[in-house]
């Protein structure tokens, strides 16, 4: 049994293959995988484009079905949730952080994080959540106004609005430059420490893994390693 087995368990992959077409066509994504996501810890997700670390975080998310094996979130099976009920246990458990911030272009920075709290039904502050990122300044900004560290901190707010237990990042500094990508780490770093969250970071950077307690490692969609880092 791993660390995160022993601790309370908010996502799990058990036996996950996911399957994208049929015959000689079928590309199989992730094998036999086996992971846990326990409550308060980071996890650095390393491995070369197309090892499978987006699909990975998708399905631990909730966001994918799995074609074998199976899935749980907030400890309910997915496979025995209706679609709805798939819905309402991600938005109440993941946020998502993805590598490009996604914003809506005609949203104030403002208008972005009310809209997630209220399709999340989180009744947050979306200045307070602004204000928590450094961005009490920029909540009438729209997303063409913002820098790139600025828009991913948007994001990061907007994530936020959801109130998660697991936030998953997807490569969340690939698309800015070294320092700006360091010091949306710091912020990641901060919040996880400050709310107490699960953070799960997909990265091809070793510096970028080197962050979090544990390093899972894929390589063709298999599993090749699951190390907790001595700290």
């Amino acid at each position: 049994m791993t660390v995160a087995t022993r601790r309370a368990e908010l996502a799990a992959c058990r036996g996950v293959t996911v399957m994208y077409g049929r015959g000689e066509s079928a590309v199989i994504a992730l094998e036999r995988v086996d992971v846990s996501i326990a409550a308060g810890e980071r996890v650095g997700l390393v491995g070369r484009s197309g090892s499978g670390k987006t699909t990975l975080l998708h399905v631990l998310g909730g966001l994918v079905i799995p074609t074998a094996g199976e899935v749980r979130l907030g400890g309910e099976p997915m496979s025995s949730l209706d679609a709805a009920a798939r819905g309402a246990a991600r938005a109440s458990t993941v946020g998502y952080v993805f590598q490009g911030a996604n914003l809506l272009p005609t949203f104030t920075a403002f208008e972005n994080v009310a809209f997630a709290a209220r399709v999340s039904a989180r009744h947050e502050d979306p200045a307070g959540l602004l204000g928590l990122v450094g961005l009490a300044p920029k909540l009438d900004a729209l997303p063409s106004e913002l820098s790139g560290g600025e828009a991913q901190r948007v994001a990061i707010a907007r994530a936020l609005a959801q109130r998660p237990e697991l936030l998953l990042c997807d490569e969340p500094t690939g698309q800015l430059d070294s320092d700006t990508g360091s010091r949306v780490l710091d912020l990641l770093e901060a919040l996880h420490e400050r709310l107490g969250f699960a953070l799960v970071i997909a990265t091809h950077d070793p510096d970028v893994a080197a962050r979090a307690d544990r390093i899972v490692t894929l390589e063709d969609g298999a599993l090749v390693g699951d190390v907790r880092l001595e700290r």
